[in-house]
C-alpha cells in the first residue's frame, strides 16, 4: 500500500481502524518529498524532518486518549499566509527573510486539529501571475508533463497534491489562482464565497477578490477541509457569521432535480475545442442523472477580465505601498537619502510581473484617470454582479470550464503578459462577484494532460456545488482512471 495515494478520508479511516499512525503517514511523505521535489519543485519551505515527525508523535500519544477528526493529518500551506515562527515569503525577495510573529487564522485552526504542516508551497511572487514562474526562488512543474506549467498562483499547493507530496493544501483565490491550477493538475478546488473564510494573516494581493480555499484529492476532502477553516473571524472586517455547516452531509451522488445554466460564451472563441467537448459531455452527463441543463447568456467575459485587472491592480498598487525599505521587507543597501531607500528596495525587492501590476494599478488610481478607469470598473463589477443574480433567480448552477486550455509549456506565456492574462478569462468573474466556484477533474486530452470543470453557486450555497460536484466524481471516477506520469 502507497499511504500517499490514499484521500485524508482514507487516512482517517485507517487512523481510526488503528492501521496507520500519524508517524507512519508523516514518514512515507516526507519519503516522497525526498523522492519528487527535485522534479516538481513544489516548496518554497520544507518542515524539518525530524520536527515533523516529532509533532506526528505527539498527536499518536495525543490520540490513544481522544482523537479529533483530523488530528495527525499532514497539510501543505500556500507562502503567503503567516505562519508563526516560519519565514512567509510570498516567493519575493521583499519578503525573503520575514519570518512571521503570528498565525493566520486559517493555520491557527489547523494547527487546532492537530494537523501537521509540511511546509510552504512556492506560488506566483504576491500572487501575481497564472502559471508559478513568477516565483523569485524557483519555478514549480506540472507532475503530468515537468515541461509544463502547473498554473498559478496556487501552482505550489496544486502541483504537490498532484504529485502526492501533500494530502491536501492550502490555497489562495483571487482570480482563479485556486481553481485553474487545480484544473491544470487534475485535482479538486474551491474558492468558497467571499468572507466564509477569514483573510486574517494572507498577505493580501486584492483584498476585495482574495479567498483562501482548499485544494484537494476529492470533493470529500474538500468537504472536510471547508469545515475547519470556514466560520466568521472578528479579526477580519469582511468575514461573515452564516453559521456552522457541515458540508460532508451534501455529499449526496444525486442531482435530480436540480438546475444547471450553461452559459453559450464560455464555450466560445479562445476554449479549445477538447475542453469545449469535455464540457458539453459534462452537461449531457448531468441530464442523464436527472438535472435540468440548459443553454443560457452571461456575456461578461471582455467586461470581467478589463474589470478584473483594474481592481487588482489598483488594490495591489496600494496594499504593496507598505513595503517601502523602512516598515517592512527588503532594504537596500544601495542608497545615500530616503529617497534612494525607498526606490532601490523596491527596484531590487520586486519582480517584473509585481512592478507591472503596480505600475498600472498606480496609474487607474491616479488623479484624473480614477473616475475613467478604476471608478468605471467598480459600476461594472455591481453589473456582473446583477447578471449572475439573474443566472440564479433560474438556475442552481452554473456549469462552465475552468480554464480556456490545458496546461501550456513552461515559458510559453510568460513574456507575453496579455496572453498570460487570458488564460483567467473562465474564474475572474466570480471573483468579482465574490461567488464560490469549484474545479472538478473530469478527464484527459489527447497529449495526456488534464481538463476540469467548473461549477459556480450562489452566494454561502456551496452545499449546492458539493452535491453536484460529488455526483460527477462518483460517475466519472477521475483519480480511479488516471494518474501523474511525471513526464520529462
Amino acid at each position: 500500500m502507497d499511504i500517499t495515494e490514499l484521500t485524508v478520508h482514507e487516512l482517517i479511516e485507517k487512523l481510526n481502524n488503528k492501521e496507520l499512525t500519524s508517524e507512519q503517514i508523516t514518514k512515507s511523505y516526507l519519503d516522497r518529498i525526498d523522492e519528487k521535489e527535485k522534479d516538481v519543485q513544489a516548496f518554497v519551505s520544507i518542515t524539518d524532518r525530524e520536527e515533523a515527525l516529532k509533532k506526528a508523535k505527539s498527536e499518536d500519544e495525543k490520540m490513544k486518549d481522544k482523537r479529533s477528526l483530523l488530528q495527525g493529518i499532514p497539510i501543505g500551506i500556500k507562502d503567503n499566509m503567516c505562519t508563526k515562527g516560519v519565514k512567509t515569503t510570498c516567493a519575493s525577495k521583499m519578503l525573503e527573510k520575514f519570518v512571521s510573529p503570528y498565525d493566520a487564522t486559517v493555520v491557527e485552526k489547523v494547527n487546532n486539529e492537530g494537523m501537521i504542516s509540511l511546509g510552504k508551497l512556492n506560488m506566483d511572487e504576491f500572487a501575481m501571475g497564472g502559471s508559478t514562474e513568477y516565483s523569485y526562488f524557483h519555478k514549480t512543474y506540472n507532475p503530468w508533463d515537468l515541461n509544463r506549467v502547473p498554473g498559478g498562483s496556487s501552482g505550489g499547493s496544486a502541483a504537490a497534491v498532484a504529485a502526492n507530496l501533500v494530502p491536501w493544501a492550502l490555497g489562495s483565490d483571487t482570480g482563479g489562482s485556486i481553481r485553474q491550477p487545480s484544473s491544470l493538475c487534475g485535482i479538486v478546488g474551491l474558492k468558497p464565497t467571499y468572507g466564509l473564510v477569514s483573510r486574517y494573516g494572507l498577505v493580501a494581493f486584492a483584498s476585495s477578490l482574495d479567498q483562501i480555499g482548499p485544494l484537494t484529492k476529492d470533493v470529500t476532502d474538500a468537504a472536510l477541509l471547508l469545515n475547519v477553516i470556514a466560520g466568521h473571524d472578528e479579526k477580519d472586517s469582511t468575514s461573515i457569521d452564516n453559521g456552522k455547516k457541515d458540508y460532508t452531509k451534501s455529499l449526496i451522488a444525486d442531482v435530480k432535480g436540480m438546475k444547471i445554466g450553461l452559459p453559450k460564451e464560455f464555450l466560445g472563441e479562445g476554449i479549445n475545442e477538447e475542453v469545449k467537448k469535455a464540457i458539453l459531455e459534462v452537461a449531457n452527463k448531468y441530464k442523464e442523472l436527472g438535472a435540468e441543463v440548459e443553454e443560457c447568456t452571461l456575456d461578461i467575459g471582455k467586461q470581467s477580465l478589463a474589470t478584473y485587472y483594474i481592481i487588482a491592480c489598483a488594490e495591489a498598487s496600494s496594499n504593496l505601498g507598505r513595503f517601502d525599505g523602512i516598515r517592512y521587507g527588503y532594504r537596500s543597501e544601495n542608497y545615500d537619502n530616503l529617497k534612494d531607500i525607498y526606490k532601490n528596495s523596491r527596484s531590487e525587492g520586486f519582480g517584473a510581473e509585481v512592478k507591472r501590476r503596480i505600475i498600472l494599478g498606480t496609474y487607474v488610481l491616479s488623479s484624473g484617470y480614477y473616475d475613467a478607469y478604476y471608478k468605471k470598473a467598480q459600476k461594472v463589477r455591481t453589473v456582473i454582479r446583477e447578471e449572475y443574480k439573474k443566472l440564479f433567480d433560474k438556475y442552481d448552477l452554473i456549469l462552465t470550464p475552468t480554464s480556456p486550455t490545458v496546461a501550456f509549456k513552461v515559458g510559453e506565456k510568460s513574456s507575453n503578459p496579455l496572453e498570460m492574462y487570458l488564460a483567467d478569462i473562465c474564474t475572474v468573474p466570480i471573483n468579482i462577484a465574490g461567488l464560490p466556484g469549484m474545479n472538478i477533474p473530469y478527464t484527459i486530452n489527447s497529449e495526456g494532460m488534464p481538463i476540469g470543470v467548473q461549477l459556480i453557486g450562489n452566494y454561502f450555497e456551496e452545499e449546492k456545488i458539493f452535491r453536484a460536484a460529488y455526483t460527477l466524481e462518483q460517475n466519472v471516477k477521475f483519480r480511479e482512471k488516471y494518474k501523474p506520469e511525471f513526464k520529462k
